[in-house]
């Protein structure tokens, strides 16, 4: 279950019909998944609008991107901008225990 309504996906591709439903919803859970780890943290509830932001630009991407490869298209594996509007929300890891006497 994803923490974003899948009408705003919708929204965010100009969709209006149900036929694609069962893919954009699979789209939006991976894309807070994959911001999950990329932060370090579970999506917290209520989401700040910047982390549903990063979600919506990643499952619409990744919609609209389907394939691993495209020929005479540049394509990325994360679209521009979303490691920056996750950077603050990353927890930053040093390798250094804290809790060490």
């Amino acid at each position: 279950m994803t923490k974003i309504h899948l009408s705003l996906l919708k929204a965010q591709l100009n969709l209006d019909h149900d036929l694609d439903d069962v893919l954009l919803n699979h789209k939006l859970a991976t894309a807070e998944s994959w911001i999950e780890c990329y932060i370090g943290t579970p999506m917290p509830d209520p989401m700040p609008v910047v982390l549903a932001e990063a979600a919506l630009q990643l499952a619409a991407y990744w919609f609209q991107q389907r394939e691993a490869v495209s020929f005479g298209v540049s394509m990325q594996a994360v679209p521009f901008g979303i490691r920056e509007l996750l950077s603050p929300f990353r927890l930053a890891v040093t390798g250094r225990d804290t809790n060490a006497a």
